[in-house]
């Protein structure tokens, strides 16, 4: 599973570096992490800081429409639980209004690998011995909903900040016992571009 996403994600990532010399996107962001049923909670405490940077290119434009596929990788430290890392990519649809505000919908399938904080244990032979963490693999569907704001909004590649509310699912989380655990992330990121030389 693990080694078949990989190729999927390397070879969505080649096809935009292999197509026309537009300017090149980046995409960078933070976020705040939480175990919670999606659109219960907005900001949440404690803090379980992540980050991510990646990558996004079109699929179709016009004036107030934008349809493009982002791939990124990210890592993520949740306190007393797990610290992970994920690559991912989402289809996103923006809808632009000419004064630079932007509404932004992404649907994203990732893979996710995840260590615990802490040290884990086994009993054996009437003695509990430390056991290697070797992590564990999880697939993370995700609806992201958000606004962003174009600096230059008559510039086609206009540098952007953007707020997202990103839901998504871990699956399997704990099989027999709890199937999937649900997440919510408040991220904050901006995309800016890079020409590229011809």
């Amino acid at each position: 599973m693990r080694t078949i996403f990989t190729a999927i994600c390397l070879g969505t990532l080649l096809l935009p570096l292999q197509a026309q010399k537009k300017p090149l996107a980046l995409r960078l962001s933070i976020f705040n992490e939480s175990t919670a049923l999606p659109f219960t909670r907005f900001f949440t405490l404690p803090i379980h800081p992540g980050i991510q940077a990646g990558t996004d290119f079109t699929l179709a434009q016009k004036k107030q429409h934008h349809l493009y596929q982002t791939i990124q990788a990210g890592y993520i430290w949740h306190r007393h639980l797990y610290q992970a890392v994920f690559v991912q990519t989402e289809t996103a649809y923006d809808y632009r209004f000419r004064f630079g505000l932007t509404l932004k919908a992404l649907f994203g399938i990732g893979y996710m690998h995840s260590f615990s904080v802490k040290k884990e244990y086994r009993f054996i032979n009437g003695h509990y011995v430390q056991k290697p963490d070797r992590g564990n693999a999880r697939a993370i569907p995700s609806l992201s909903l958000g606004i962003g704001y174009r600096v230059q909004p008559k510039t086609l590649y206009s540098p952007e900040i953007f707020l997202l509310y990103q839901s998504w699912i871990e699956y399997p989380y704990s099989p027999g016992f709890i199937p999937a655990m649900t997440h919510v992330c408040l991220q904050f990121g901006t995309r800016f571009y890079i020409q590229r030389k011809s």
